[in-house]
């Protein structure tokens, strides 16, 4: 008989030789691999399940974001006669300067944001808006005012979409603001103020003041807008009003 004995015989068949322990491990190791990955998939879908159900729209959704919208519209209605004589007041100290107001007409975008937290709130409620402010009548155009209704509800969405509409604070709504003044007040200076040059001291001026309103109109103002009204308790069935900001403090 030879004397060299093979590495991988046992020769204890009752005692599992090291090529079998090591098999049974990797067989162990491969099904809970194989478990976990199927914990984390199963995790993943309930997560995207939870994520679709918390932006879908509801019906409560929907019949708020209507209210606000037709209250929005009455604050456009109502701005538009106070607007005419403080524009050209503002005008003749310092053309451009009239800007300043504007966030009264797209601070409905932020707030809508902060109210509803879902996906084209801004969008809906300016439409539903900008149609009881033509509805009432003023002096712009139907086409017009939808037109920058629809501009300004995208431009106030896209923060809060880059957020993935998971965060609603100050900052958010100012930098809402802030960008719905930056495309509003471009559209009003390439299709409104003929002949103003971008660089201009007009351009100049209706550009800084616009900023200035998107930021403190549009964006703080809403925000506090936003707690005045959560604190009524009118919001309690929505997210918004059982997250409100300070809701322990009050409630106690």
């Amino acid at each position: 008989m030879s004397g060299n004995t093979d590495a991988t015989t046992n020769p204890n068949p009752s005692v599992p030789n090291r090529s079998s322990v090591r098999t049974a491990t990797t067989a162990v190791a491969s099904a809970n691999g194989s478990a976990d990955m199927s914990d984390r998939a199963a995790a993943s879908a309930v997560a995207a399940v939870n994520e679709l159900s918390r932006l879908r729209w509801k019906p409560q959704d929907i019949a708020v974001g209507a209210a606000l919208g037709v209250a929005c519209g009455l604050v456009f209605w109502a701005f538009d006669f106070a607007y005419t004589p403080v524009s050209s007041l503002l005008s003749a100290i310092l053309p451009g300067l009239m800007s300043l107001f504007h966030g009264f007409w797209y601070f409905s975008g932020p707030l809508a944001l902060l109210i509803l937290r879902k996906p084209g709130a801004a969008v809906y409620v300016n439409l539903v808006g900008a149609l009881a402010e033509a509805l009432i009548g003023n002096r712009f155009s139907v086409v017009s005012i939808l037109i920058a209704a629809l501009l300004e509800g995208i431009s106030a969405d896209i923060p809060f979409a880059i957020a993935r509409y998971r965060k609603f604070n100050l900052p958010l709504s100012v930098a809402s603001g802030a960008f719905t003044a930056l495309t509003y007040g471009l559209y009003l200076l390439f299709f409104y103020f003929q002949g103003v040059a971008p660089f201009s001291p007009r351009g100049i001026v209706h550009m800084i003041s616009e900023m200035i309103s998107g930021v403190l109109v549009a964006g703080v103002m809403s925000w506090f807008l936003y707690l005045a009204i959560g604190r009524t308790g009118v919001l309690d069935r929505l997210a918004s009003g059982r997250d409100l900001p300070g809701r322990k403090t009050v409630d106690a």
